[in-house]
């Protein structure tokens, strides 16, 4: 939870601690020069070593003078944080920013970014090392303390991501009319039927906390507790990816299976229809809503959740429509190897969607009944629908083994073939 004025007005007069860090801010043009980088790494591991802390920029750590952040400065500060939260600290560090006003000694509000760490599920590192945090600072870690801490955060490790706690969260977050699909009419217990499904798992108190495929599966918008884990869905006129040629835009939001269904809602109103001048009239669309339902549900399903600065991107054009799922393939496969074998990064999660019924309107031009049938063969039949009906073939890339892009030709209306 956001920590509120009142505490940090208490913390920032009673000064840093175990848990509290101060830091004043120095810019050059455009970007800011104090702290560095490798410190801010540093001191934010630290803490996700610890029991987890709070980072307050804009306040002098000796004299806790609030001196403020520029208000046209906030954006990079904010972004240069998530970069290093990314980027400099293995693995990536999952944080919370927040802005706030605060007086200065004149009574003048002043900007400041405070910046919540949860304690991490493992441990991290920089490029300069292992750190933790002792009274007000960061340490490095000796060899026998961070042995101790491996082998205590190794466990977090045997379970999946998708099963994890989600800091911030309740087990009154998820909702019943979501939920309620998935458990026994028959269970009493509200709690203990959604534990069973793992849509509520225990955190390292004990106590029973909304799972990120909770979240993803059990709530109105899981945006409230991972900003990315929405569909970007856009249509664009002409074959370049241009804001000034965008003819419809919507972010797609919601359960999973919501937002599965409202992409496809939005693919069949751009899906355009082409007819031949023959006596017998036959109808061509652009894309074959079979291949691109596979490829949706295939996004949606796979994708690494722990890729917290991304989401799916659906993207329409005159001549392909692109489906970009983020994070890379698993268990050593390869783009070649994509149609001959099979390997599932969230099991938890493609579980749950193979018991989404489909919408009786949908069953027949989708050809089954749920959202996954678990069979293996959506990559063949993206491949063989696609070839059907336009002739060519999907294209399937791999960019920086962050990002999963699937091609989709479209077919050429009659009159042009």
């Amino acid at each position: 939870m956001p920590v509120s004025i009142e505490d940090l007005t208490t913390h920032i007069r009673l000064g840093e601690d175990s848990i509290y860090e101060f830091k004043e801010l120095r810019f050059a043009g455009d970007k800011f020069i104090e702290p560095k980088r490798d410190h801010l790494a540093k001191e934010l591991s630290a803490m996700a070593n610890g029991t987890g802390g709070v980072l307050i920029l804009g306040v002098n750590d000796k004299s806790r003078e609030i001196l403020g952040i520029p208000q046209d400065k906030l954006d990079l500060v904010e972004d240069t944080l998530r970069e290093i939260s990314r980027t400099s600290i293995t693995p990536a560090l999952p944080i919370d920013i927040f802005r706030h006003e605060l007086p200065n000694l004149d009574g003048e509000l002043r900007a400041i970014i405070v910046v919540e760490v949860e304690r991490g599920l493992f441990v991290h590192s920089t490029k300069e090392g292992y750190f933790r945090r002792t009274g007000s600072g960061a340490i490095p870690m000796d060899s026998i303390y961070l042995a101790r801490l491996n082998q205590e955060r190794s466990l977090v490790g045997l379970k999946r991501f998708e099963q994890l706690p989600v800091p911030h969260s309740q087990a009154s977050d998820l909702e019943k009319i979501l939920w309620q699909k998935f458990t026994s009419k028959l269970e009493e217990n509200e709690n203990h039927a959604l534990a069973k499904r793992n849509l509520l798992v225990k955190n390292t108190t004990g106590e029973l906390q909304p799972s990120v495929a909770g979240i993803l599966m059990a709530t109105s918008d899981p945006r409230k507790w991972m900003p990315n884990a929405f569909i970007q869905a856009v249509r664009y006129r002409g074959t370049e990816q241009d804001s000034h040629y965008q003819v419809d835009a919507k972010d797609l939001t919601g359960s999973l299976d919501m937002q599965i269904a409202d992409a496809m809602t939005f693919f069949r109103l751009h899906n355009r229809i082409s007819a031949s001048k023959a006596l017998d009239r036959e109808e061509t669309p652009q894309f074959s809503e079979r291949a691109v339902f596979e490829a949706i549900v295939n996004a949606v399903a796979h994708r690494d959740y722990q890729i917290d600065h991304s989401k799916i991107r659906f993207f329409i054009f005159d001549d392909r429509l692109e489906i970009s799922s983020p994070g890379s393939l698993i268990n050593s496969m390869s783009v070649e190897s994509l149609a001959v074998r099979t390997a599932t990064r969230n099991e938890l999660l493609t579980n749950l969607l193979s018991e989404c019924e489909l919408p009786d309107d949908s069953k027949d031009r989708i050809g089954r009944g749920h959202l996954m049938e678990r069979r293996g063969d959506g990559i063949q039949i993206i491949e063989r629908e696609t070839k059907r009906l336009s002739g060519q073939s999907v294209r399937f890339d791999l960019f920086d083994e962050t990002e999963f892009r699937v091609t989709i030709p479209a077919a050429i209306p009659p009159d042009q073939s």
